[in-house]
């Protein structure tokens, strides 16, 4: 009789194939007790994908081809029993890395951190353990504590948490650029100005703003010109 696969079963999400492949590699690397069981490059098929494969950790990228994944979370917690979320990313945005804590995340890891890192985050968070640093534990169990003290100190804080990665950018480049016209912001972005009309009406809604004015303003004062680029 076969012995069961004891292995961390892993499902990858993020949107650049190269690095799919490399994560891939890595879990293969420790093949005697991790196995990567699927992969999705969008909200979508990682849903679907989760759900047909039931990982025990999921690696998830914050920013899918320009949709927050933090929109799924939730429901990918909700419908794979015992999955953890492990994020993997590239942002530095205290704000958005503790609102995808506070939606049930076990832990962060950089990209830019080591494979041995990596690994021992979805071997830690498998266990039962968050992979925090001390700092970001403070400020979610501050949060948790005091839910309406986080939320008067900056009211504009989750607005901001639902920006993508592509809609921060141009954020970053309306609040650096001033009155650069769509034209130029569009060549920057290497999109249309359609394009660029489309994600703006977007970003005004999701801030609350109604035009370009009154979004280098927000943008300024929210420091927005920080934004990973």
């Amino acid at each position: 009789m076969s012995q069961p696969d004891k292995r961390i079963r892993i499902m990858l999400v993020d949107d650049h194939k190269t690095l799919l492949w490399g994560l891939g590699k890595l879990i293969e690397s420790e093949a005697t007790h991790m196995v990567v069981v699927g992969t999705a490059r969008d909200c979508d098929s990682a849903l679907v994908i989760a759900a047909e494969v039931i990982p025990d950790v999921i690696l998830l990228d914050l920013d899918l081809g320009g949709t927050s994944s933090l929109e799924i979370m939730p429901r990918l917690l909700a419908g794979n029993g015992n999955a953890r979320v492990l994020v993997l990313s590239g942002t530095r945005d205290r704000e958005l890395l503790d609102k995808a804590v506070m939606l049930g995340a076990r832990g962060v890891v950089s990209k830019d951190e080591p494979a041995e890192t990596v690994l021992k985050a979805i071997e830690k968070v498998h266990e039962g353990e968050l992979w925090l640093d001390g700092v970001m534990l403070s400020r979610v169990f501050d949060a948790m504590r005091n839910p309406q003290t986080t939320r008067r100190q900056d009211p504009d804080m989750e607005k901001i948490a639902q920006l993508t990665a592509k809609e921060r950018r141009i954020c970053s480049l309306i609040a650096t650029g001033g009155g650069a016209v769509n034209k130029a912001l569009a060549q920057q972005l290497f999109i249309s100005e359609h394009t660029l009309r489309n994600h703006l009406t977007t970003i005004y809604h999701k801030l609350g703003v109604s035009n370009r004015l009154d979004l280098y303003v927000f943008a300024t004062k929210h420091r927005l010109d920080q934004a990973d680029l």
